[in-house]
């Protein structure tokens, strides 16, 4: 299954987007706009990114095409067929954010969705990712290697793990690092009941985000494997694999 778009966050402390258009729907932007540090600017000036929340459409489809003839990324409210790129809804925990979108397809689901996920994502969020990144050179130290660092990461952030990003608290970081559980070698077998990643369970499909490599069938099909984490080393085999290796090893079979 392909990506409708490519999210990204997009630093814009200080450089300059174009917002053309007034009224409630320009105002709103502009409030986006200036709340990420952008410098706002007219049509005329030199910009990659751009909002056009013009109400008449012709002169809202001109604007558009004259933007777009300058290679400039333009968001058209309430056009989302003339859209290079979507704003989503966003849940700021800083320096956690969350972007949901939907593609243009519909600013109200985002919202919702926004709303329920905002009372799931505690206040403590934002402290706790601060204090990761305060000691992240004694992680690294603790855990020099690579997939060792990310595999006891895995584990900690798990739910009920020693730092739940739902339950932990800031202080939390420095205790797992007096005595840190280092994850031992798994090797799960993963039963496929249907083509539907949706049909995975809740532990299948975070064994898969925490695989080291992925064997599977030629027959499983993309939708299922995207579910694994976009680095896991994907091979395709009709057995499963017979000598032991380090990390989480998944191997995928039909029911």
């Amino acid at each position: 299954m392909s990506l409708h778009s490519l999210p990204l966050f997009v630093r814009m402390a200080g450089r300059p987007a174009i917002l053309l258009g007034d009224g409630e729907a320009a105002a709103a932007k502009r409030r986006l706009l200036e709340r990420a540090g952008a410098v706002i600017v007219g049509e005329e000036a030199a910009a990659a990114l751009a909002i056009v929340a013009i109400e008449d459409e012709a002169e809202a489809l001109a604007a558009i095409a004259r933007l777009k003839a300058r290679g400039v990324l333009v968001n058209a409210v309430d056009r989302p067929d003339q859209c290079d790129f979507t704003l989503p809804a966003i849940i700021d925990r800083s320096p956690v954010i969350v972007a949901i979108g939907t593609g243009g397809a519909s600013a109200g689901l985002a919202a919702a969705l926004r709303q329920r996920l905002e009372a799931l994502l505690p206040a403590t969020l934002g402290p706790l990712t601060e204090r990761l990144h305060a000691l992240r050179a004694a992680i690294r130290l603790a855990f020099p290697a690579l997939d060792d660092r990310r595999r006891a990461l895995g584990a900690a952030f798990a739910q009920g793990g020693a730092l739940d990003p739902l339950a932990a608290h800031p202080e939390a970081v420095g205790a797992w690092l007096t005595a840190p559980d280092m994850p031992q070698d798994r090797h799960v077998t993963l039963r496929l009941r249907s083509a539907d990643p949706d049909d995975l369970t809740l532990a299948e499909a975070r064994a898969l985000a925490l695989a080291d490599r992925v064997y599977h069938p030629a027959s499983v099909p993309p939708a299922i494997l995207d579910r694994a984490r976009a680095d896991a080393v994907r091979i395709v085999s009709d057995a499963p694999p017979v000598t032991g290796e380090s990390g989480v090893t998944v191997w995928m079979e039909w029911a």
